[in-house]
């Protein structure tokens, strides 16, 4: 089992062209190309999409692939929504899935989708270490256009330990069973700069460390490390023997943190999928802690 759980994370740009050269069928490989951003950076992921990507990869919709009924932001789907939505891109019970994203850092928003196939039961998953980033500055080939991945059947079953709610996190204030770590910039951490949603305060949870997710990278875009990462964290006093669970604005960058622990031999960082926009929105003042003007009401 522990060798299956960690399954490798992160596969190079060779890797990927030698796999894409040389096909092998009992493990079907399908990129995905994961992309998305903030709405106020005006970015269309799609649209770059289809104007460039990996050969053979489909691209993730982020939003899509979620629960639409959530008052929050890319809420985990259902099992039955994930498994169709997976299938329908080509991944199979068999298929090695490759995510990557289109960011300027390297990798953004892929490792929400590689934590997003794990909490649904499909271990073989990684992430192209340095993204559409890395790849472009290898002068690798990439296509245009749509994509149209032959379906296959995907079975998903939710793991529960790999998300922990708002009342997990509010219990936990006295509790204290697991560490909490933020993987927002300082600034939203501390509330000194603004929230890219409108109506949200910036600030953090009583008792939250704070890491920047682009802490985890190198100034190229690749993933620092495991001897690095593993410093990060004891910088930062977090505990890697002990419960660690993974938060930010929205539930995406949260997922490098869940990475850079998997990568330190821990895969099972669970994360809080409402992260600060529900903490916001439901908690009470007193649990927003902010150097700016907090929440008054």
């Amino acid at each position: 089992m522990a060798a299956q759980q960690l399954f490798r994370a992160l596969v190079s740009a060779q890797w990927v062209t030698e796999a894409l050269r040389t096909p092998r069928a009992a493990q079907p490989l399908q990129l995905l190309d994961a992309s998305w951003y903030l709405p106020k950076l005006g970015r269309d992921a799609r649209r770059e999409f289809e104007e460039r990507h990996i050969p053979g990869a489909a691209f993730f919709d982020i939003d899509q692939c979620s629960d639409r009924t959530s008052p929050y932001d890319h809420m985990l789907p259902s099992a039955a929504h994930f498994a169709d939505y997976a299938g329908r891109l080509g991944v199979g019970a068999t298929t090695h899935v490759v995510i990557y994203d289109g960011s300027d850092q390297g990798l953004y928003s892929a490792p929400r989708v590689w934590w997003m196939f794990r909490a649904f039961g499909h271990r073989t998953v990684s992430l192209l270490d340095g993204g559409l980033r890395h790849w472009l500055s290898q002068n690798l080939p990439v296509s245009s256009g749509k994509s149209q991945p032959e379906p296959k059947e995907f079975h998903a079953q939710l793991d529960p330990t790999f998300i922990k709610t708002y009342d997990d996190m509010q219990e936990n204030l006295e509790a204290r069973h697991f560490q909490v770590v933020d993987a927002r910039a300082a600034g939203r951490f501390r509330g000194t700069d603004p929230e890219p949603r409108d109506g949200i305060e910036p600030g953090h949870m009583p008792g939250a460390v704070n890491i920047p997710f682009t802490e985890f990278l190198t100034k190229e875009g690749l993933e620092k490390n495991p001897e690095e990462i593993r410093r990060l964290f004891q910088e930062k006093k977090v505990d890697l023997s002990q419960p660690l669970v993974a938060t930010c604005g929205s539930g995406v960058t949260a997922c490098h943190v869940a990475l850079g622990a998997f990568l330190c031999g821990k895969p099972d960082v669970p994360v809080y999928d409402g992260s600060w926009v529900e903490w916001y929105m439901r908690a009470q003042p007193e649990h927003i802690i902010s150097e700016g003007r907090g929440k008054t009401h």
